[in-house]
């Protein structure tokens, strides 16, 4: 489905649903005004009876609305109109949009604000788009009857005047928001369909859809690159590993290459240090990390920014079998560092060590890596903050920017030295684990020995990145979190 522009006024727009936002205390002149008056008044009435309040994402469908080429007015509250920003403006527009996408073959006209504090058209426009591809599609396609569905039709109204902006906001958030569902589409699906070897079959057909390269690294050539960190992982499972390398050049020749790295294990059951049937429930969603990276890589070139950007997704399966990986064995990473196995269930950390050392050694000048990393990190933040780690501040800063601007909430933690005596092993140059105790720090740590002198990022995506349940504007399962920060970081750097 293509999202159309219109400049047509409001009430003339022909949709099964009209889509207008209202801010608290408001504006009833222009559009919104001649939308009152082509109903006879009865938005203004509402209003003064305190029915439509325009509280932040609050619904008030009119199911009956004669005087409209719509059949169904929807009025969303944004909020207070001089606290309007992208992320409040977000929230109400997927909730209307969920709420249009819950019945079937559905059209729909989504109207912009004429008065968007803080928020310019292409922003809003953008927004809307994402909203509009996001909204419809949840983690239940695989149900007989899924709760929501594709939409038939939909329209962006915006004023004469902003219709180049909204044009160009449509496309940008159109291109984020397939690269969102993309990203969560592989995340949800079930372990049986998505494994490395699949993952590595879509992400090859993704990226010959983008126009950009995509190789992938068998067993051989993985033992060839000597990644036995990432190999001792694989090794209990009947499932290959894989690497898959896509790669964008859209910036000079000579430019800095920004690399991104994601942790694909496509199903975690703990290894030999099994997880409980509750904590393994959802180990589907281990591999975020690398869909993520996916997602965002792909976005990048679709949006043709002037960056180079490599995307790495190491992907395997940690399970348990007579082959698996033990405790207490000695594995050597790509790069020569020997770290001995203390939990077979800390083993994002071993793949990322060395698809981060290929990295590095294959040009990456900057590296952001992504991983539904620890536990200790949901401990400490929460359910919906990305824990934020780095060698450089600098950086560290330039990301926590762009997830800020983004409207994404991540939070840096410390990287004192300290943290890395309780990686020390007696028989190998490190551990796999670093005891009870901050335990999110010592994995950056752990991975902080395979980037070299590099400027690294490590977001722990752990908490954001699969939804417990449905909210109005958020579909429980995957959230493509960060994907947005991603796009954003490569647009700075173009």
């Amino acid at each position: 489905m293509e999202i159309q522009v219109s400049t047509q006024a409001w009430h003339e727009a022909e949709a099964d649903w009209l889509v207008v936002g209202v801010t608290e205390s408001p504006d009833l002149s222009g559009s919104f005004a001649a939308l009152d008056a082509s109903l006879g008044g009865s938005l203004s009435r509402l209003v003064e009876a305190g029915d439509l309040t325009g509280k932040l994402a609050e619904l008030l469908p009119v199911l009956d609305a004669p005087g409209l080429s719509a059949r169904r007015l929807l009025a969303v509250g944004l909020g207070k109109a001089d606290e309007l920003n992208g992320e409040r403006f977000c929230k109400a527009m997927m909730t209307a949009v969920r709420s249009v996408a819950s019945k079937k073959d559905r059209s729909l006209a989504l109207a912009l604000p004429e008065s968007l504090s803080g928020l310019s058209t292409a922003d809003a426009a953008a927004i809307a788009a994402r909203a509009i591809v996001v909204g419809p599609v949840g983690q239940d396609s695989l149900k007989t009857e899924p709760g929501h569905h594709p939409l038939a039709a939909a329209t962006v109204l915006t004023p004469v005047d902003g219709e180049a902006d909204a044009k160009a906001g449509v496309t940008k958030g159109t291109i984020i928001g397939e690269a969102m569902n993309l990203t969560r589409n592989l995340v949800d699906l079930p372990p049986e369909m998505i494994y490395p070897e699949s993952f590595a079959e879509r992400a090859s057909e993704a990226a010959a859809a983008a126009g950009v390269s995509c190789r992938v690294l068998g067993q051989s050539e993985l033992e060839a690159e000597k990644m036995g960190s990432l190999l001792a992982v694989a090794q209990g499972s009947d499932r290959p590993p894989r690497v898959v390398i896509v790669e964008y050049k859209g910036g000079k020749a000579d430019a800095p290459t920004l690399a991104i790295v994601g942790k694909g294990v496509t199903f975690d059951s703990g290894g030999l240090s099994l997880k409980t049937s509750e904590g393994m429930l959802t180990m589907k969603c281990d591999m975020a990390g690398a869909a993520t990276a996916l997602g965002a890589t792909l976005a990048i070139a679709r949006l043709g920014l002037p960056v180079n950007v490599t995307g790495y997704m190491g992907l395997v399966e940690n399970m348990v079998s007579g082959n698996s990986y033990k405790l207490g064995d000695i594995l050597t990473a790509r790069n020569g560092v020997t770290i001995e196995v203390q939990n077979t269930d800390a083993e994002g950390r071993l793949v990322l060590a060395d698809v981060l050392s290929y990295a590095v050694d294959n040009g990456a000048d900057k590296i952001i890596d992504l991983a539904t990393l620890t536990g200790a990190c949901v401990v400490a933040l929460g359910e919906d903050v990305t824990g934020v780690f780095s060698n450089n501040q600098d950086w560290a800063d330039a990301v926590l920017s762009a997830a800020k601007t983004a409207g994404e909430d991540a939070w840096q933690l410390p990287m004192f030295d300290h943290y890395a005596e309780l990686l020390k092993s007696d028989v190998a140059d490190c551990r796999n684990i670093g005891g009870r105790w901050g335990g999110a720090i010592t994995a950056a740590k752990f991975l902080e020995q395979f980037v070299g002198e590099k400027p690294w990022v490590h977001l722990d995506i752990a908490g954001p990145s699969f939804a417990s349940s449905n909210k109005g504007h958020r579909e429980g399962g995957s959230t493509a979190c960060m994907v947005r920060t991603l796009i954003e970081v490569a647009a700075t750097l173009g």
